[in-house]
């Protein structure tokens, strides 16, 4: 392969199929483009299996010129960074050693940046964008759509209102076109040395909203309940499974003395707890399946003083569904009676499987939406009711495959 095959290489794994999400070079396998979660080989002309000499030069004519993220890949044996196909598409690329020989994960950035509802997320994250101050968080685990949710609501800032938004990201992903708001993106390793520094220098440059790519350490967490203290609307992502282990980790990287004093400022400051998951649907795809929390008086209670036998944020969550709260297992409960989720699959994504397993027994052994009994005047059969409130809306035929996110 020569040293300036690249583009045509990561084009060709880009026409392969539709709905590509990652491309995958990696030293013993063919290319591979990663569509739904499954990784599919790639044929291209001389290249079989990619060999150590391979992927090195791959890496570095990806690293050309950048002196600072050769010693970082160098120093600890991974390296992020963005890549543009000019007129095509950009990466969000991590390049790591591995047995020896590197390794090399693209990951696609839609060049669009997608709406709230055509991401087929819950409707009311759009009120995230009425927010004057507080945290915001979007959790989940690798690759479930963290960025691309929180670029979704960051966007509608930017058509609709007249602000100054500063983003810090690693590596910058989204570009956010010109619209109503001014937003300055900076990059660390590029533009700033650390989250936490470029996070600390933002309360000085008048933002309205900070968006932090990551709440990795104690410093950038504790600068970020500054922030938000102080008028600043904070958007982030924590890679956490659900809401109640999110409030877990914030807590947990702070002295077990100041467990008290941070429980305190995050349940003041907090306004959304998001968690997702990208989950296989029946007739093929992914979507996404939201937790949500929100702060009121008695999710903050149960923050500050910490959950207790029937006091815990699921059962907010359960009893919230007017604030716009949910948890997984209820919606994962409704996507499968209403046939978009398969049981097995849903059930292997549930927070807690056996007591949705259970629920789901038990809803299955009752009628549902059947009609009255005939009244003994009449044997004619009565109209058909119209259809619960309860029943799951139709749940659009969004392809989420593009979400994007570690």
């Amino acid at each position: 392969m020569a040293y300036f095959d690249l583009n045509p290489l990561l084009e060709t794994m880009l026409d392969s199929a539709t709905s590509v999400s990652d491309l995958n070079l990696s030293v013993g396998k063919p290319p591979q483009v990663e569509i739904a979660g499954q990784l599919h080989p790639v044929s291209y002309a001389g290249v079989e299996k990619l060999s150590p000499y391979q992927t090195e030069l791959i890496a570095m004519r990806l690293l050309r010129g950048k002196r600072d993220l050769i010693e970082k890949l160098l120093r600890t044996g991974s390296v992020d960074l963005s890549y543009s196909l000019v007129h095509k598409t950009r990466f969000r690329v991590n390049i790591f050693s591995q047995r020896g020989s590197y390794s090399i994960v693209f990951r696609v950035i839609p060049d669009r940046i997608p709406t709230v509802e055509e991401l087929g997320i819950p409707p009311q994250l759009n009120e995230i964008t009425e927010e004057r101050n507080g945290i915001v968080l979007v959790t989940g685990p690798t690759g479930s759509g963290k960025s691309t949710t929180l670029a979704a609501i960051l966007n509608k800032m930017n058509r609709e209102k007249a602000v100054h938004i500063i983003t810090i990201e690693d590596p910058i992903e989204y570009l956010y076109p010109a619209m109503k708001a001014t937003i300055n993106q900076r990059e660390v390793g590029t533009d700033t040395e650390t989250f936490s520094l470029a996070l600390r220098a933002a309360l000085r440059q008048a933002p309205k909203v900070i968006l932090v790519g990551e709440m990795r350490d104690r410093e950038t967490i504790n600068t970020a309940l500054e922030a938000s203290e102080t008028g600043h609307l904070v958007l982030s992502t924590l890679h956490t499974i659900d809401a109640s282990k999110t409030i877990d980790r914030i807590v947990g990287v702070f002295p077990k003395n100041e467990e008290r004093q941070i429980r305190t400022r995050f349940a003041q400051c907090f306004k959304w707890i998001v968690s997702q998951r990208l989950i296989p649907k029946r007739d093929g795809g992914r979507m996404a399946v939201c937790e949500i929390l929100r702060g009121t008086s008695r999710t903050r209670d149960y923050i500050r003083e910490g959950e207790k036998e029937g006091k815990s944020l699921l059962d907010a969550m359960e009893d919230g569904a007017l604030e716009g709260m949910q948890s997984f297992d209820s919606e994962l409960q409704k996507l499968i009676e209403s046939g978009v989720l398969d049981e097995e699959t849903g059930l292997s994504y549930a927070s807690n499987a056996t007591n949705l397993k259970l629920k789901l027994s038990m809803e299955g052994a009752q009628p549902r939406n059947g009609p009255p009994p005939a009244s003994p005047r009449s044997s004619s059969p009565p109209p058909s009711s119209p259809p619960s409130s309860s029943e799951v809306a139709p749940v659009p035929d969004t392809d989420m495959d593009n979400l994007i996110e570690r």
